[in-house]
């Protein structure tokens, strides 16, 4: 049985790391043309610009729309990405499209992992309905699967107010999946930092290189407690994130005035229904001339006309802050 820690103000400031190195990894948003086509070339800009900025371009995760999109859509992300960064690093989304009651398909993961891999990527291992209607013991042994098939992957713990197949584990089962050797970290996107807190201060004390990658766009201060980030915030902007975490290493009083601009852009990005965030994105990016048009996914929620103007003063006030 895991003990879990108790997260009084006093263990909380135990996490605290000033000055640390932050390892970010940013979501690329698929954007559309005004005609629902996709604007590859808006992708392929935004890729270039993440990676330039210091960060690790994220592909076909849930702000690509990564349970919307086929594997010819997947393809392409991979393989412009892979072009455009050279040898560089970036992470792609494993996922596995299932129903309520299905067996947990490996042959499916397979598929995914060997996807990635051909463009040597690192694989992030969605859930699915499959994967997670199991016990924690057949969770833990589909990881283990998995990590034997592919080497080096990352864990993904989705809240069901982003996806109805997302589970977050017991801290039992986060230590299983942080046991595994070929799992380097885990992506914990249940928007609560209590939950968080716990798997920084279970990693601590067991696995010191294991990565915990705050999901948590309400809460991105979560990297001065030790986390790392995979965001889809971020995707909003990349350049501004990179500029934040500098000032942290570098112990510059500035990370917080710009933490918390881009702290407010999450909060009124990812209100209900959170899945529009993507949408928001869409908003934001075209309005700095990064994409071709605001359109979003069919298939995926929408935000209303009058976000744009909030939007607006939002980036306005990034560009007198870090311009």
């Amino acid at each position: 049985m895991i003990q879990k820690e108790q997260m009084t103000a006093a263990a909380i400031a135990e996490l605290f790391q000033p000055q640390r190195k932050i390892t970010g990894m940013s979501a690329i948003l698929l954007p559309f043309a005004a005609d629902g086509s996709i604007d590859w070339e808006g992708f392929a800009a935004h890729v270039q610009r993440t990676h330039g900025s210091g960060l690790a371009p994220a592909v076909n995760m849930d702000t690509g729309y990564g349970n919307l999109i086929d594997d010819t859509i997947r393809r392409q992300a991979l393989k412009l990405t892979r072009e455009l960064i050279g040898d560089g690093q970036f992470v792609a989304g494993a996922f596995v499209g299932d129903t309520p009651g299905d067996a947990f398909n490996m042959d499916a993961y397979r598929q995914q992992l060997d996807l990635i891999q051909e463009y040597a990527g690192t694989p992030v291992i969605f859930q699915s309905y499959g994967l997670t209607g199991q016990s924690d013991a057949g969770i833990a042994d589909a990881y283990r699967q998995i990590g034997e098939h592919c080497g080096e992957f990352i864990g993904f713990e989705l809240g069901t107010m982003f996806a109805p197949f997302g589970k977050i584990y017991s801290l039992e089962l986060y230590a299983e999946l942080m046991g595994i050797p070929q799992c380097s970290g885990a992506k914990h996107s249940s928007l609560s930092r209590e939950l968080e807190w716990q798997r920084l201060a279970l990693r601590n004390k067991t696995r010191p290189d294991f990565r915990v990658f705050t999901g948590n766009d309400l809460a991105i201060d979560m990297v001065m407690y030790g986390s790392d980030y995979l965001l889809g915030l971020s995707t909003f902007a990349p350049e501004e994130f990179a500029q934040r975490d500098a000032y942290w290493e570098s112990g510059d009083p500035r990370f917080y005035e710009l933490n918390d601009l881009l702290q407010y852009l999450g909060f009124f990005a990812f209100r209900n229904p959170v899945p529009a965030y993507k949408h928001s994105a869409a908003q934001f990016l075209h309005d700095r001339g990064w994409i071709k048009s605001s359109l979003t996914h069919p298939n995926s929620p929408q935000r209303p006309d009058s976000d744009e103007p909030i939007l607006h003063d939002i980036l306005q006030r990034l560009e007198a802050l870090t311009g």
